[in-house]
């Protein structure tokens, strides 16, 4: 059945534009998903949504017609749903953190747990069926962990003059932990493994014990360098679900924050990649410019991180003539210093050097990892929601889709330094066409719908979140998906062929989440 059929038969979902819904059989779940594979969808996430007496399997997928949701209900907890991760590599580590969440697994596949680290029984998942309806103080007393270490299989390389360096997961500083476990032959590396879920919060989990009108600011909070992305998403979501529709300057300031937001992390990790490419000027450089950034989201917008800025129904605080004025002689001062550090880095030998050839990722296989955001745009897969599934003030804006071919870290770069320039383009846009009126809308509908989704392009790539309502005003489940859950995957094959003295400069040009990956 063509793909299409799919759609023609769905019905709309609350919250992004352009989102469907499709309830399926264990048949049409696995057709459906081959349908969507030979026409060239890109899988965004997977997960578990465990009722009392319910099981359904979700995944979500991005296409030429929109978002589509697949849905598979299963009352027999212990029937293994079929596994997709053969279709899509992309949804290989989704399914073994919603086993390990949850308790349902696909059938095949790895089996090894992703997220667990023997931090709770098996027997009762956090997520899973075994604990919904039990009371918050005995589904936590029964969820500690048996004590025992998981004895996690390693796959090993053999061969003359083959050993293993194992990194992590305790890292320098104040980087967040995750286990790399390389394969080499000299320096050359011939294999990657990552371990993550040491940073696990109970993200998902603490969202059942909130009220729909507070979970934005966890949302907010699953990877604080993206706050405005998730938070948009899960308002996003919401506001479909309550039909609270946030008045246009409320929608117009969101999308400043969120360009503000691409616009801070490009510049840390410009600086960053310099730094790993032996040039402290860029660090310090791209670092001063991005204290430039927050220092200015402080004084003009509140919070030097906009955790709190999105809320449901527009935004927490304004923006006066004089912050406008503020942010517009920034934004221009700043262009200006990034367009000769780009000459900069674009004639620097040296830095050249690091970068072109480094950490390749082709297209093909790209678009067979299902690589996302910047990385997968920069490996020649032009996706980008703002173009592509724009929601307002998007359709009004002309995004110019940034991209590469060459998938190196070279390209990485230079993507980033498009959209950089890209995302001051669209803030000084915004700042000249924002509509006068209130930012924010307070009166919705009191009785939600039961289900919502949210769509947002983060800096680092789709942000999606997917809410359910329980019948008290509360949140029964809140999936919410971080881009670096398809792009680790990208990361292991990224290094092979690389020298190991390469790996942090590779890492870097990518760099993914840790917290938004581990929920």
């Amino acid at each position: 059945m063509p793909a299409q059929s799919w759609f023609d038969r769905s019905e709309v979902v609350p919250g992004a534009p352009g989102v469907r819904k499709i309830d399926v059989t264990r048949e049409q779940w696995r057709a459906a998903t081959q349908d969507l594979c030979a026409a060239d969808a890109r899988f965004v996430s997977l997960w578990v949504d465990c009722e009392s007496c319910i099981d359904a399997v979700w995944a979500a997928f991005l296409t030429d017609r929109g978002a589509l949701l697949l849905r598979l209900e299963t009352a027999d907890w212990a029937e293994p749903y079929p596994r997709i991760d053969d279709l899509f590599a992309g949804a290989a580590r989704l399914q073994r953190a919603a086993a390990d969440l949850s308790g349902l697994r696909p059938t095949g596949g790895d089996t090894r747990p992703w997220l667990r680290h023997a931090a709770w029984r098996t027997a009762r998942p956090p997520l899973g069926r075994q604990t919904a309806g039990v009371s918050a103080e005995c589904r936590d007393e029964e969820a500690v962990g048996d004590g025992a270490v998981d004895d996690y299989k390693f796959v090993h390389v053999e061969g003359e003059g083959v050993h293993e360096i194992a990194v992590g997961p305790i890292h320098a500083g104040i980087i967040e932990p995750g286990h790399f476990r390389f394969s080499v032959v000299g320096e050359k590396v011939l294999r990657l493994e990552e371990r993550l879920g040491y940073v696990h919060k109970g993200i998902e989990r603490r969202f059942v014990d909130l009220k729909l009108l507070e979970g934005h600011r966890l949302a907010a909070r699953v990877s604080g360098d993206s706050a405005v992305a998730f938070s948009w998403a899960y308002c996003q979501a919401l506001e479909g679900m309550i039909s609270l529709e946030p008045p246009a300057r409320g929608r117009w300031l969101r999308a400043l924050a969120l360009e503000i937001e691409r616009i801070s992390n490009h510049l840390g990790d410009l600086g960053a990649l310099g730094n790993d490419a032996g040039f402290a000027f860029g660090l310090s450089q791209f670092m001063r410019l991005k204290e430039q950034v927050l220092r200015l989201c402080l004084e003009v917008l509140g919070q030097r991180y906009l955790f709190d800025f999105i809320v449901p129904g527009g935004t927490a605080t304004d923006l006066d003539d004089r912050g406008r004025g503020q942010m517009r002689d920034a934004l221009r001062s700043i262009n200006a210093e990034v367009a000769e550090l780009r000459t900069i880095y674009d004639e620097h030998s040296g830095v050249r050097d690091r970068f072109v050839g480094a950490g390749i990722v082709a297209p093909p296989l790209a678009r067979q990892l299902g690589l996302a955001g910047l990385a997968g745009r920069a490996s020649g897969q032009a996706f980008d929601l703002r173009v592509d599934l724009p929601c307002e003030p998007y359709d009004q804006l002309d995004v110019r889709k940034a991209g590469s071919a060459a998938g190196d870290v070279a390209s990485r770069v230079a993507v980033r330094f498009a959209e950089l320039g890209e995302s001051i383009r669209l803030a000084s846009t915004i700042l000249d066409r924002i509509p006068a009126g209130t930012s924010l809308a307070q009166s919705g509908r009191s009785t939600p719908a039961t289900f919502g989704l949210g769509l947002v392009e983060g800096w680092r790539g789709p942000v999606l979140v997917a809410l359910r309502s329980a019948p008290d005003g509360g949140i029964a489940r809140c999936h919410v998906h971080d881009p670096s859950s398809l792009n680790w995957h990208a990361l292991e094959h990224a290094v092979i062929g690389n020298i190991v003295p390469d790996f942090p400069l590779i890492n870097k040009s990518f760099n993914l989440s840790y917290s938004g990956h581990d929920l």
